[in-house]
Formats: structure tokens, C-alpha cells, sequence
């Protein structure tokens, strides 16, 4: 009996859903993160209270010497509260940058999550192929809305495994070779074969496309993973 299956569009709505949560998680953390942060930080003004309860309980204070010292006081509590009111602009913007980083990560990480899904489901059901157009005398290859502009021997090899795709047949190395040369298949190798077939992959360059469109099947040989009714040769 054959599982359930997941289409593209239902792993679409998984990973936004997934990607919504995880950011209202990452937000969430941390702005419970930064409250209690900054509750827990000193008041600015800590110090300069204390040293206006210096002035306050100690009013006799009236030498030179004392006064200068209580003015020294009153300036580094000044320069305290300054400080503070900087960290506390610094470890803000830190909270800020490190959400931006978390979310970006996150993101990317279901992101690749998504994508690998969707590769594992290419690679057990195939392509997805709509249209496959060949034509022979621009060298190019149409397959769904991309268009590839391949070297004539590549162009010959598709073509080839194409018109075996219609007849439902699996070709060899020693076939592919046989058909395109015109030699007797006894007289052909089978590396020949693969030669083209691995310059055909490398010339169509996406590694997804390359290895999911042309299928190699041990020891029968090698065909085009697609509905033969989508394919047309020019």
C-alpha cells in the first residue's frame, strides 16, 4: 500500500506555519530575556541619590577640603548615570542584532530543511515534467518554462534517449553509442555511452535536473524519467 503523500504546497504551508512560530519563539525569548535584563540593571540615578544624602545628612561639612570632595562625589555619580544610560543603549542594540541573527538563521535552516524534503520527494517521484521540447537545429532544450542551449552532442544524446523514452525503452552505453555513430552495437562500447550520457549531465549543469531527468538503472541501462507524451523532437 502506497503512504501518504505530501505535495509541495503542503510542505509550503508546514514551513511558513514552522517559520511564523519559530520567530515569535525567537522574539519571545528574548524580549523576556531583555526585561529582565534591564530590570535588573541599577538605576541611574542610584549613586547620585546616595550622594545627595550625603549633602543632606552631613550639612556641617563646610571646609574647603570636604566641600571639594562632595563635589567630586556629585561628578561621578553624573558620570555613573551616563554610563549606564550608554550600556543600556549598547545591550539594546546587542538584543536587536542578535534577533535579526536568529531569525535569519532560523529562517534559512527550514528553509534547506524544506528543500531537502522536497528533493527526497523529486527523487522518489520523479520529475515533474510538463513539456520537453528538442530541437535539433538550435541546440536547445526547453524543459517546462527553463531553457537550456546545449553542444550538438549533448543536444543528440537527449534526443536519442528521448525517442527510446516514446518507444518505452531502456538504452545502454554500447546502444546510445551504436545509435549516434551508426556502428553496429557489437562494435561499440559501453564507456562510449556513459561518456555521453555524464557530458550530457555535466552540460545541462543543474545537478537536481541532471540526475533525476536522466536515470541510470543497474544493469539495463539508462532512459529519461518522464511521461513520454510530454516529450517533442524538432
Amino acid at each position: 500500500m502506497q503512504g501518504p503523500s505530501i505535495s509541495a504546497s503542503d510542505l509550503a504551508r508546514m514551513g511558513n506555519r514552522a517559520v511564523v512560530w519559530g520567530i515569535v519563539a525567537i522574539v519571545g525569548v528574548l524580549a523576556l530575556a531583555a526585561v529582565a535584563l534591564f530590570l535588573h540593571l541599577p538605576d541611574a540615578g542610584a549613586f547620585n541619590a546616595r550622594v545627595e544624602r550625603v549633602f543632606v545628612e552631613n550639612a556641617d561639612l563646610t571646609s574647603q577640603a570636604e566641600l571639594k570632595l562632595l563635589e567630586i562625589l556629585a561628578q561621578s555619580g553624573t558620570a555613573f548615570s551616563e554610563t549606564l544610560i550608554s550600556y543600556r543603549v549598547v545591550i539594546f542594540v546587542l538584543l536587536v542584532f542578535a534577533t535579526g541573527l536568529l531569525i535569519t538563521s532560523f529562517v534559512v535552516i527550514v528553509v534547506l530543511i524544506t528543500l531537502n524534503r522536497r528533493m527526497v520527494q523529486v527523487e522518489k517521484q520523479g520529475l515533474q515534467v510538463s513539456q520537453l521540447v528538442i530541437d535539433r537545429a538550435t541546440n536547445t532544450v526547453a524543459l517546462n518554462d527553463m531553457e537550456f542551449r546545449l553542444t550538438p552532442a549533448a543536444v543528440e544524446t537527449l534526443a536519442v534517449l528521448a525517442e527510446a523514452c516514446i518507444d518505452d525503452e531502456v538504452l545502454t552505453g554500447a546502444a546510445i553509442e551504436s545509435v549516434i555513430s551508426g556502428r553496429d552495437i557489437t562494435d561499440c562500447d559501453e564507456a562510449a555511452g556513459a561518456t555521453r550520457i555524464k557530458r550530457l549531465r555535466d552540460t545541462l549543469g543543474n545537478q537536481l535536473i541532471s540526475e533525476v531527468l536522466v536515470r541510470n538503472i543497474a544493469r539495463q541501462g539508462y532512459m529519461l524519467a518522464i511521461d513520454r507524451k510530454v516529450i517533442s523532437l524538432r
